[in-house]
């Protein structure tokens, strides 16, 4: 590709073939995006950014509200900030997406619509650092993820209510997973989801966190 030269490609195929050797970041991978729903290719992305924690670069994901709008959404949101990126949370409406790459490239994805998504590939410096330039001011005005869903109860699902509820009437493991259908195993597996969710250490700090937040 030309390095002076947009270059658009449509659909997430194309964009892998022609440019995914443009994603070896190796100091700064930074994404903006409306929410987590952005790739429909299964695992593109997956296979785009699986080699940036090998080349040590330092990932930042900006995101709307809405990247947090259900139970399973949030905990993918967690599980991501554990392997170490940084992720904040900004009211400002963001486009679909956009990725900035060692300060060299910018890709910019056009609006979903019946046809493959167009993506621009942006590699002229004066671009590329325009881009970057409000990403980071965007970023700056933005909250830590950590304290953004302090600010706010977890979209727990009606099962994640209902184990709180158990909880906290005292039902022993083995009467709730019952209770709920569920193994043993699963209930407790889902009550690990429910503190982490929480941010609890235990199920007494979840019954704490859930009063304090109306949900219990």
């Amino acid at each position: 590709m030309d390095p002076q030269r947009n270059v658009v490609v449509r659909g997430e195929r194309e964009l892998v073939l022609r440019a995914g050797h443009l994603f070896h970041a190796r100091e700064e991978f930074a994404c903006a995006a409306a929410d987590q729903s952005t790739w429909a290719l299964p695992g593109a992305r997956e296979r785009l950014v699986a080699g940036l924690h090998a080349r040590r670069a330092r990932p930042f994901k900006l995101y709307n509200p809405g990247a947090l709008a259900d139970e399973e959404s949030e905990r993918r949101l967690i599980e991501i900030a554990g392997h170490g990126v940084q992720i904040r949370i900004c009211a400002t409406p963001l486009r679909q997406e956009t990725i900035l790459i060692d300060r060299k490239v910018a890709i910019l994805a056009g609006p979903a619509g019946d046809g493959p998504r167009e993506y621009t590939v942006v590699r002229a410096p004066g671009v590329v650092e325009s881009v970057r330039t409000l990403f980071w001011a965007t970023w700056d005005a933005a909250t830590d993820l950590a304290d953004f869903r302090r600010s706010r109860p977890p979209a727990l699902n009606g099962q994640s209510r209902e184990i709180l509820h158990l909880l906290a009437d005292g039902l022993k493991d083995e009467a709730a997973a019952r209770k709920l259908g569920l193994s043993l195993r699963t209930y407790r597996r889902r009550v690990a989801e429910i503190l982490a969710l929480l941010d609890a250490g235990s199920r007494f700090q979840a019954g704490l966190r859930a009063r304090e937040l109306g949900l219990a």
